[in-house]
């Protein structure tokens, strides 16, 4: 245990340089990779049930050629796709704000070193850049935190648009 209490230290001594801004980059982190992993399961665990399904549906019925038939295709698919395509803008949304978070705290944390400069009228460039460098770890967090989320994000929507047009190709009217 004493390499866990070492990383808790170190994650702590982050956490404390960073700034407030930082737990919000780290909540946010959080939440985004609980959905993606949400989303991940739901393709690994859930998908193959709601898809067959919605295939036996399909299947089940006696003419496919007819307006109402494609209609009610198009309904089966439709709401596949909600199910698939659920969580995936909110997941962009986290991807886009963590940068920003980053740059808020960098932006608090400039503000802090101003104010100690104004303060003690300093301009003494050892302590302003002790200051600044405190000030950018924010930026880099929420840079690594986007970045993780980008690749992700990219994984998980490109197996939605495979899983749908999977859906769309068993659903045929050909038979």
């Amino acid at each position: 245990m004493f390499w866990f209490d070492n990383a808790l230290e170190a994650v702590a001594r982050f956490m404390d340089m960073g700034g407030n801004v930082l737990w919000l980059i780290a909540l946010l982190l959080f939440c985004m990779w609980a959905l993606i992993f949400e989303r991940a399961w739901y393709f690994y665990a859930g998908w193959r049930a709601d898809a067959a399904k919605a295939i036996q549906q399909w299947e089940s019925r006696g003419e496919r050629k007819s307006w109402a038939a494609h209609q009610i295709r198009l309904k089966l698919i439709s709401e596949a796709q909600i199910q698939i395509n659920q969580y995936l803008p909110v997941i962009k949304t986290m991807v886009a704000l963590c940068p920003l978070l980053g740059l808020l705290g960098t932006v608090t944390g400039m503000i802090e070193v101003f104010n100690i400069m104004a303060v003690t009228g300093g301009g003494d460039a050892k302590s302003m850049a002790g200051g600044v460098s405190r000030a950018t770890i924010p930026t880099m967090a929420g840079m690594v935190a986007a970045l993780s989320g980008v690749f992700a994000n990219t994984y998980i929507a490109r197996t939605a648009a495979r899983e749908s047009t999977f859906l769309k190709d068993n659903l045929t009217t050909d038979h």
